[in-house]
């Protein structure tokens, strides 16, 4: 038995478990039992950290957090556009690297605090700009749900980078649609040059910022 298996079982360690093994099968065929077989221990035991699997998703998810932020410390001249964009191609990247990422993050429940540093210090960079506090908060969450929606389409065409689902043919899907020119030719930016999408999507956004709440 490995160094690896006989260490003591903690909430961390199953999270770590699990994400390595959602890259393998997917957030639908991840279960608890399934973890319990890669750790080399009974489901039951698992039981005692977790209560159900959303319990275990909100871990899988701050664990995700911990490793995103971990060692990286934000820009200390940043503006608070420079920092919305740093911020949300950390989030995407990170997501990225985990099948499904975008899914286990959404709609979960930090079970930590190591979230609320970094956001005070994104609120005190918006709100010294020239936001209220609600502006601020507004602009955050704004790019965050942006973000994290754009890595799930993203993730629902391609799972992995790489690796693209049956259905997002984008030439067949032209061909099938090809009584509807405008929308046939769409679908080259719906579905394809996800890194520029994302980039002006973004870019988008921080403008509509400037220009709702009078700030630069």
């Amino acid at each position: 038995m490995s160094t690896e298996r006989r260490a003591p079982l903690d909430r961390r360690r199953v999270a770590g478990t699990a994400l390595k093994l959602l890259n393998e099968v997917g957030l639908d065929r991840l279960t608890l039992r399934a973890i319990a077989k890669e750790l080399d221990v009974k489901a039951p035991a698992l039981y005692w950290h977790f209560k159900d699997k959303q319990a275990l998703l909100d871990e899988m998810a701050t664990e995700i957090f911990r490793r995103m932020t971990d060692g990286v410390e934000p820009g200390p001249d940043d503006t608070w556009q420079e920092r919305l964009l740093r911020s949300n191609r950390v989030l995407r990247r990170t997501l990225l690297a985990y099948r499904d990422g975008a899914k286990v993050f959404s709609g979960t429940r930090f079970t930590g605090l190591e979230h609320a540093e970094q956001q005070e210090d994104n609120l005190r960079l918006l709100t010294s700009a020239g936001l209220t506090l609600v502006q601020a908060a507004r602009a955050l969450q704004t790019t965050f749900l942006y973000t994290l929606g754009f890595v799930a389409e993203e993730q629902g065409v391609e799972p992995v980078p790489g690796e693209r689902r049956e259905g997002f043919d984008v030439e067949a899907r032209a061909r099938l649609m090809a009584g509807h020119p405008l929308a046939a030719e769409a679908g080259r930016a719906f579905f394809g040059d996800y890194d520029a999408h994302f980039e002006e999507g973004l870019a988008l956004i921080i403008t509509g910022i400037e220009t709702r709440y009078g700030v630069r």
